[in-house]
């Protein structure tokens, strides 16, 4: 049996406009991304009749978790003036849609608040950065 998985190569992350209909830039230079990290909670529901004293938990609240990427940092960049900015905003104008297109054209959909943004210059490679972000909400993987 033949595998069916695929290099990362060429996916994409986008950032929406805002605007409706709403357009989607594509960030050059990503080197690497870690799509929505979805997670759920449990809450513990033991009580004092539980059978034979075993713990007893129901399912909690879900997660959207981070998704991360790595950049080949530009100083002089649309996309570093357009982090920089993003961090001034505040409450709801901070939350942005977002899009990770994967190879065979997959995505995953999410609205996101940028958390960090570390560019780095060591002497002896190339500058990078880091950027981290919390999803807000449900993250949709539509396959294609």
């Amino acid at each position: 049996m033949s595998t069916d998985a695929t290099l990362g190569w060429s996916t994409l992350f986008q950032t929406g406009n805002g605007a409706t209909p709403e357009v989607f830039a594509t960030f050059a230079e990503v080197t690497g991304i870690t799509p929505p990290a979805l997670s759920r909670d449990t809450v513990e529901a033991t009580h004092e009749l539980s059978p034979e004293a075993w713990r007893e938990f129901i399912a909690g609240l879900k997660d959207g978790g981070e998704v991360s990427f790595d950049m080949n940092f530009v100083p002089d960049s649309v996309e570093a003036a357009s982090l920089m900015a993003e961090l001034d905003l505040q409450g709801r104008f901070a939350v942005k849609n977002r899009k990770i297109i994967f190879p065979d054209g997959s995505y995953f959909t999410f609205a996101a608040i940028l958390t960090g943004y570390e560019p780095d210059a060591p002497i002896d490679d190339k500058m990078a950065a880091a950027v981290t972000l919390k999803v807000t909400g449900k993250p949709i993987l539509v396959q294609v």
